[in-house]
């Protein structure tokens, strides 16, 4: 449980730094953009690391807070399918990404949501839980502070089609394949 609860501090640690110390994030970026950005990917990616091993952990003797219908998994499943071209749609920029503004963070709570609907177990609420609150307080403070570019394509009405086509196919791979390899278990069952 440790090693989890650790590895979301880090990780949410660093990718909270805009939210609540921008002037932070903004000095120390100011001095080294470099620096600032190996800092930030190294002590994520060991947050990252933590994180999967304590859930990984504490899946072996899972405390289980709530048992989910077999029907949810359907519901899980479509909600899953637009997360995958909404998390690609900043890098596409077309009719996708200016209606809902921030596609990715929607793409994670509906990923957090999709996954705590299936999954009742203590580790799971603790990870996809702190995801979705991460999400939800990170899209309210993007109301009050400015927004950073992304690197992406050319804005074009192909894009949408490039997203959807990308996000359907990354939707099929791991759905089909990666995530009964990565993780264990298979979504569509």
């Amino acid at each position: 449980m440790l090693q989890l609860i650790l590895g979301l501090v880090l990780f949410f640690g660093m990718h909270s730094i805009s939210i609540v110390a921008l002037p932070l994030r903004d000095q120390l970026a100011a001095k080294s953009e470099v620096g600032w950005k190996l800092v930030y990917g190294v002590v994520s990616l060991i947050g990252l690391v933590l994180m999967a091993r304590g859930y990984a952990d504490l899946r072996l003797t899972p405390t289980i807070v709530y048992a989910a219908p077999a029907w949810l998994y359907h519901v899980a499943a479509v909600l899953l399918l637009p997360t995958f071209v909404l998390f690609v749609a900043p890098y596409f920029p077309g009719r996708i990404r200016s209606a809902t503004k921030h596609p990715q963070l929607i793409a994670v709570k509906l990923w957090a949501v999709s996954h705590l609907l299936v999954n009742g177990t203590l580790a799971d609420i603790l990870l996809f839980g702190s995801f979705l609150l991460w999400a939800v307080a990170d899209r309210i403070s993007l109301k009050r502070r400015p927004a950073r570019g992304v690197p992406s394509a050319p804005e074009s009405k192909a894009n949408d089609v490039i997203a959807v086509v990308i996000g359907l196919i990354a939707y099929a791979g791991i759905v089909f394949w990666f995530h009964e390899m990565l993780f264990g278990v298979r979504p569509l069952v």
